[in-house]
């Protein structure tokens, strides 16, 4: 397989992670829209939070498939598709406020187009085209940019929120993912070598799509990959769906969602590049471990502390930090035990697992809500799943780095 120029490897990086800050964006912001769309339409938070659980699986499974889709044709095609869908999705919702309107269009259509512009897709477009040492702080990368997103567009969604409506921010959130468009086509010409680009040449893979597949759910450190997983979607959905309305529970101001929402982005950022590159430097699934446990300490002193705004930003920082610092690892460790050739695939197939706790984290949370007035024992079951996580990584079969070994 031809490797990028390092320039090129750059704008492949560059365009792949703005990329995913718009899809992020657009995607991790949807929980401030949770109280507005109640109370302009009458339609129950069990309702909302059915449709956004629908959302969350169905991005996940649209990646596994979208990502089959990739590694065949390629993944221009599915990327200029996916942004299409999300623009067309973002622009119904103000238009198809029944509840079957809202999970036709939050819980297909902009999951679906997310799902297109998202982690398998790009990650698997760039790490194709690099050398295997760069790949962990490219996903890491990557990774950062959604983090980005989640800085950018939480203050900017409350913002027009706030001054023209919920309806006018879906839209904006329509344009914005137009905007990746021109990214989608900077990323396919950095992705072509150029002349004297270096060369690698793996062996060609002796076995096809179903046969690695077939291969990998026999493989019990791949399962053990999306145990992990299923964990954190569990743990992400039920933040960026209900965190808002916890956080307004506890009586304090809209703005407090919005500013957490965008720390988690902003530390984020720190973390998925830390992790990136101690992923280079250290065993994938320590890292995976450590993080999932920092989780379930950081919930526990959310729930037991004092709910002041100035408490609720810190525990944002400090979950952001973790937030998706589980993705550079979790992908890094599909092509460590399979290799980068289906790369968009296997790790598709992991976000399913993702996404299924994903479903469960943002429709139980609507449920424990209106059964018992409160979130607190959806907060107890993410300790305990997060503890459990951590666990279960530790068997993986990973390689040794070489000692003394710190790729270039």
């Amino acid at each position: 397989m031809s490797i990028v120029s390092k320039s090129n490897a750059r704008w492949l990086i560059g365009s792949a992670a703005v990329i995913m800050l718009i899809t992020m964006g657009v995607r991790q912001t949807t929980g401030l829209f949770v109280l507005p769309i109640t109370k302009t339409t009458g339609l129950s938070i069990v309702a909302i939070s059915f449709a956004l659980a629908i959302g969350q699986f169905m991005w996940g499974a649209a990646q596994a498939a979208f990502g089959v889709v990739a590694d065949k044709y390629g993944a221009t095609k599915v990327l200029i598709a996916g942004s299409l869908l999300l623009a067309v999705g973002q622009t119904l919702v103000p238009k198809l406020t029944s509840e079957f309107g809202i999970i036709l269009s939050l819980g297909f259509l902009t999951s679906i187009g997310a799902a297109a512009g998202s982690f398998s897709i790009l990650m698997g477009a760039t790490m194709q085209r690099l050398p295997p040492a760069k790949q962990s702080f490219a996903a890491g990368i990557i990774n950062a940019g959604g983090s980005a997103g989640q800085l950018i567009f939480a203050p900017l969604m409350q913002g027009v929120i706030g001054t023209a409506g919920w309806m006018a921010a879906m839209y904006t959130g329509a344009v914005a993912a137009l905007l990746t468009l021109p990214l989608i086509a900077i990323l396919a010409r950095s992705g072509t070598p150029t002349a004297g680009a270096a060369t690698v040449a793996p062996p060609v893979p002796s076995i096809g799509m179903v046969e690695q597949l077939r291969l990998a759910v026999r493989n019990q450190s791949y399962w053990c990959l999306h145990i992990g997983f299923f964990t954190c979607g569990f743990h992400i959905a039920f933040l960026v769906t209900h965190l808002p309305g916890d956080i307004a529970l506890c009586g304090l101001a809209p703005s407090v969602a919005s500013t957490s929402l965008a720390l988690i982005g902003l530390f984020n950022i720190a973390g998925s590049l830390s992790v990136g590159w101690l992923g280079q430097r250290y065993r994938m699934k320590y890292l995976l471990a450590t993080v999932y446990a920092s989780r379930a300490v950081i919930v526990l002193i959310y729930v037991l502390m004092p709910k002041t705004a100035f408490n609720v930003f810190m525990v944002a920082g400090a979950l952001g930090f973790t937030w998706l610092a589980t993705v550079p690892p979790t992908a890094g460790l599909v092509g460590k035990l399979f290799g980068t050739r289906y790369l968009a695939t296997l790790f598709g197939m992991t976000l399913i697992s993702h996404q299924i706790g994903g479903f469960l984290g943002a429709w139980l949370g609507g449920v424990a809500l209106v059964e018992t007035g409160s979130y607190d024992w959806i907060w107890y079951i993410d300790i305990g799943l997060a503890l459990a996580a951590a666990a279960i990584n530790l068997p993986i079969r990973e390689a040794k780095l070489p000692a003394g070994a710190v790729p270039a």
